[in-house]
């Protein structure tokens, strides 16, 4: 037997903002949102899925450095130019984490500067 990744526990700022960039980015749902201001967002099946959910949990802590974990997300519908368009739109911007520009990747932020990548593969 062996485990498997349920939820992404996030830390941040304003919770609700990144559920809602995030659900954007990757069609998600608002699954539930806690008293304390944490917001899980996940697939339309729920919780439980093949995909783990994520939590927005809120901090006052500031971000530093970059992040030891980070997301990388593939388009599924649109090829990598046209993805990265829609995800500057939805607010995403450029981030250098030391790439040389070589990289068939594009490294960006997420509206609190957490990174992630857009790959190059269309998945469907």
């Amino acid at each position: 037997m062996a485990s498997r990744i349920s939820e992404l526990i996030i830390p941040c700022r304003d919770p609700q903002r990144l559920a809602e960039f995030w659900c954007e980015v990757l069609g998600f749902i608002v699954l539930d949102t806690e008293d304390d201001g944490a917001v899980e967002v996940g697939p339309q099946e729920g919780f439980g899925g093949l995909q783990p959910t994520l939590i927005f949990s809120p901090t006052t802590e500031p971000k530093v450095g970059l992040l030891r974990l980070h997301f990388d997300v593939n388009a599924t519908d649109r090829d990598q130019d046209a993805e990265l368009e829609r995800l500057l739109k939805l607010g995403a911007r450029p981030a250098d984490v030391g790439q040389t520009g070589e990289e068939p990747w594009h490294v960006l932020a997420d509206p609190e500067g957490n990174e992630f990548c857009l790959l190059r593969a269309r998945l469907s």
